[in-house]
């Protein structure tokens, strides 16, 4: 199984954008956003720095920089499962 997690990029209608991770995971990152806002970008990750990284450089800002150790460490596996799974459980309910 890939190391990777979903993520989306939303935008509201001022402009301001928000990344989260897609599926049940970024649930209350997407329930802070404005009536209006849309999904402008889906993309993958293997930690918060590669992250961060493809969004930086998506929406044209400065590179990505931390001083974070953690912010470099993949992902935990069980994150990658769950999201799998949900996500999985999600395209099966799809009609």
């Amino acid at each position: 199984m890939s190391g990777e997690l979903v993520h989306e990029m939303w935008e509201e209608q001022d402009g301001c954008t928000m990344v989260c991770l897609a599926g049940p995971q970024g649930d209350r990152a997407r329930a802070s956003l404005a009536a209006g806002a849309r999904l402008a970008l889906v993309f993958h990750a293997s930690s918060h720095f590669d992250a961060m990284t493809k969004y930086h450089a998506h929406v044209q800002r400065p590179a990505y920089t931390t001083n974070q150790p953690w912010d470099l460490e993949p992902y935990p596996c069980e994150w990658v499962a769950e999201q799998h799974a949900a996500l999985a459980a999600m395209a099966g309910n799809r009609e």
